[in-house]
């Protein structure tokens, strides 16, 4: 007999404290019994609870998320916006595969409230002031990566600050490097520093409104490709929440 969503929300609230400290909200759309294996699968080291309450997503929000890749974050970003709220979800159009993946997502999903964007490399249509929060998890450094293209990036992160509202959220979530990385390792290991991204984003007008720690990881000396075995899915990761000042 497959279980109820109510009795596998306990079970995950059992197992995992950031689910039980997290909204309920955010409880509810990660114990969706739709979310596919491997996404819940991945939730032991992706940490989605704590992400998501960090965020601040809520109900009724407008989510720009920006390279869904497949859906991880945004099937839960749908369900927890709504049917009042939406997902903007922006796809790099050169990533194989990755528009197909995201349109199949989109078919699945309870509440049609996604729509895509399949866009060049750092390139998006937004309306202006429209967003509650714009999302990036794991692809501020593709940006600085010359083989995908070459992205202004104070051009972009201001492309952010018009999309927002006036006290709008812009959340970010990477791999941690080491000082002094040079855009030639950041390519080569696809790494940023917190600190860069920090300096980017406020000289666009942001203010840093807060970090999440919950996915630093101090046995990684930030010295190896994400992609590494030893490290893969268990890199040190720094959450970081900015607000686009409201006068």
């Amino acid at each position: 007999m497959k279980p109820s969503a109510a009795a596998v929300l306990v079970l995950l609230t059992l197992a995992s404290p950031a689910l039980a400290a997290a909204p309920a909200y955010v409880g509810k759309a990660l114990s969706d019994a739709s979310r596919p294996k491997a996404d819940t699968d991945a939730d032991a080291i992706r940490d989605p609870a704590d992400t998501l309450a960090f965020a601040g997503v809520k109900p009724g929000m407008t989510v720009v998320e920006l390279f869904p890749g497949g859906g991880y974050f945004t099937r839960p970003l749908s369900d927890i916006v709504g049917p009042k709220g939406k997902v903007m979800a922006v796809e790099n159009a050169g990533w194989k595969g990755a528009a197909a993946a995201d349109q199949k997502m989109m078919d699945s999903l309870p509440v049609k409230n996604v729509a895509l964007q399949v866009k060049p490399f750092g390139q998006m249509d937004l309306p202006p002031g429209g967003a509650d929060l714009f999302w990036i998890t794991q692809n501020y450094h593709d940006l600085k990566i010359p083989e995908y293209g070459q992205v202004d990036m104070a051009a972009f992160n201001k492309a952010v600050f018009a999309a927002l509202k006036p006290g709008g959220t812009y959340f970010i979530l990477d791999h941690q490097a080491n000082p002094g990385i040079t855009m030639a390792e950041i390519a080569k290991l696809h790494r940023v520093e917190k600190a860069t991204v920090i300096a980017e984003v406020t000289a666009a007008g942001f203010k840093l409104a807060g970090e999440g720690k919950f996915l630093n990881r101090p046995g990684d000396d930030h010295t190896k490709v994400i992609f590494d075995k030893a490290i893969q899915g268990k890199t040190d990761q720094y959450a970081l929440k900015f607000v686009k000042p409201r006068g």
